[in-house]
């Protein structure tokens, strides 16, 4: 029997993790006994509130975490520093043969390193994503998992090419994106949620759906005050999932109070916690237009076919700029103001979202084959 064992952290490494158990599950359910393939989960808590970690293995295909590593918030070095420490027993308790990590979060670092040290090979999933931005967090962990995986699990031919700039082409695949899985898997089920709509006092097709969480956005006044300015001014009903670095520091920092007093007035705001993954899509499939700094909700946005604005002067995810879907828009209070009156009062684009530059939605069927490729023969060709 093989052993993989994923490390997950935070919101979409979860819907990816799941992902990946499921084919695991069809891996095994094809498979002898000798031949099946052992799922480990370690969860590093770098995501800690419920709504964020304990809901999605509730109403995802996901098993509870093997371990547990409680590591909380902190700053980038101290949660890096911490998570790399308690990965590295949970690999040495386990002994698998191969590690999974996510993304580009702390997690997927920390996991990364801990595995290489242990000469344990790395399968990265969303390898070779460039926001060519090494001020935010996230591109340093993208590019340091990278270099240290063995295979790279490319979503978009983008990546490839990344990755190929870098040096980096053994080990290197295009495999389509397992965020795609997901929304063909989970997106049926959206149905059952619409109550949630009528409780929140909005209506299908008749509200902006706004997400903000990113340090660039969040650990600056100036920012800050320009992003929740510009909500309070749209003349139009915002739902507003509220991550808990937002949340917190509006709480915790003295200069941010008139921030959530602007927040406060502004009753078109409907300032929520942060919603279960189906909630979620069903927020995101019935939003005229979608505004968000998150890599995974203009994603998600594209895949479902609702205009995005993200906020941000750059995106990992360029395919979704294509066909007018997806509009980078600078922090800057006029520029957001008239771009979301012009996407409020525009049609939709005409040419749907072109799904095939993320594969067909069968990435994590692949992702378990070339891993078991790779341990079998330790290579992979391009």
């Amino acid at each position: 029997m093989t052993k993989f064992l994923s490390v997950v952290g935070a919101r979409p490494q979860f819907i990816k993790a799941a992902m990946i158990h499921t084919a695991i599950d069809r891996y095994n359910q094809k498979n002898r006994q000798a031949d099946k393939i052992e799922h480990r989960l370690v969860h590093t808590g770098q995501h800690y509130e419920h709504n964020l970690s304990e809901i999605f293995f509730a109403e995802l295909p996901l098993p509870k975490p093997n371990h547990y590593l409680d590591v909380g918030s902190g700053s980038h070095g101290a949660q890096t520093a911490l998570i790399l420490e308690k990965t590295e027993k949970a690999l040495i308790h386990e002994k698998p043969d191969a590690v999974i990590v996510y993304g580009d979060t702390n997690s997927t670092l920390g996991a990364a390193v801990a595995a290489a040290k242990l000469h344990i090979p790395v399968a990265h999933v969303e390898a070779g994503l460039r926001s060519f931005n090494r001020s935010m967090p996230e591109e340093i962990n993208r590019v340091v998992a990278d270099h240290l995986s063995n295979v790279l699990f490319c979503p978009t031919q983008t990546a490839v090419k990344n990755l190929k700039l870098e040096g980096i082409t053994r080990g290197v695949l295009l495999v389509g994106d397992v965020m795609l899985d997901s929304i063909k898997a989970f997106k049926p089920l959206t149905q059952k949620h619409t109550p949630l709509l009528e409780k929140l006092g909005v209506k299908s097709q008749e509200y902006i759906l706004a997400t903000i969480h990113r340090a660039e956005n969040t650990d600056t006044y100036e920012k800050l005050a320009v992003l929740i300015e510009a909500f309070a001014k749209i003349n139009r009903p915002i739902v507003l999932p509220m991550h808990p670095r937002l949340r917190d520091l509006l709480n915790s920092r003295v200069e941010f109070a008139p921030l959530k007093g602007t927040l406060a007035r502004a009753q078109h705001v409907r300032v929520i916690e942060p919603a279960p993954y189906i909630d979620m899509l069903m927020l995101e499939a019935n939003a005229r237009l979608i505004m968000t700094d998150s890599g995974g909700v203009q994603k998600e946005a594209y895949f479902i076919g609702v205009p995005c604005l993200t906020l941000r002067d750059e995106t990992e995810w360029v395919e979704t700029l294509q066909g007018g879907w997806n509009t980078l828009v600078e922090i800057s209070l006029s520029k957001i103001l008239r771009q979301a009156k012009t996407s409020w009062s525009t049609k939709r684009p005409r040419t749907r979202p072109n799904l095939k530059n993320f594969g067909g939605g069968n990435a994590a069927d692949r992702m378990v084959a070339a891993v078991l490729k790779f341990l079998r023969q330790k290579s992979i060709s391009v």
